[in-house]
């Protein structure tokens, strides 16, 4: 099956456009103590229904060494409960990519998207506030692809990003390990709770 791969950009912070308040309420928090268990957990959890698999074969140390190479991973969490999160990779050349953006099957649906990816691309204008040894951010960028969630284009459309290339490749099948993902096919599941976040007892 060919994959249809968007690549999509911003050039200046005036391009970004709100979102509508989400359904359930929000708080989004920089991980401040980089983790490679943490990090793994919200790739596998958010990207395990959409055969993200390209970090599955990661070490430990590959991780570390990842996320010791200037990324900022931004978390939303409902009344404590990871969300989902928007992981930001700054470069020499005033660019910022967004390399990982996502929900968890349980917050699909509720308009967290795109608060989360509001929050997240701000972040990527503003991130040479934080660490000053970076130039200003002059271009936000990422990239999408049709084994994404059907929601993924039209959100970062809505926030104001514009396709740059589109680009049709043949995916490659390389990994052959367990299936990605906590538990694959989680987002197809119901939750209980009153606000269908997950609840025990």
């Amino acid at each position: 099956m060919d994959v249809t791969t968007w690549y999509l950009e911003q050039t200046s912070p005036s391009d970004l456009i709100p979102a509508r308040p989400p359904a359930i309420g929000l708080d989004i928090a920089l991980a401040e103590v980089p983790s490679p268990e943490f990090s793994r957990f919200l790739y596998t959890a958010v990207g395990g229904d959409w055969h993200w698999s390209e970090r599955l074969p990661w070490t430990w140390q590959q991780w570390a060494d990842w996320l010791a190479g200037g990324v900022e991973t931004w978390v939303a969490y409902h009344r404590g409960t990871p969300a989902g999160y928007v992981e930001l990779l700054p470069c020499d050349d005033g660019a910022v990519e967004i390399t990982s953006f996502g929900l968890l099957p349980w917050a699909i649906g509720r308009g967290a998207g795109g608060r989360l990816l509001e929050t997240g691309t701000a972040r990527a204008w503003d991130i040479a506030d934080r660490r000053p040894s970076l130039a200003p951010t002059r271009r936000v960028w990422l990239h999408t692809c049709s084994l994404d969630g059907s929601a993924a284009l039209p959100n970062y459309r809505a926030r104001g990003f514009r396709v740059y290339d589109t680009k049709v490749n043949v995916p490659d099948d390389a990994y052959d390990g367990p299936p990605a993902g906590a538990w694959p096919g989680a987002g197809a599941r119901p939750y209980g709770g009153s606000e269908g976040a997950p609840e025990h007892g």
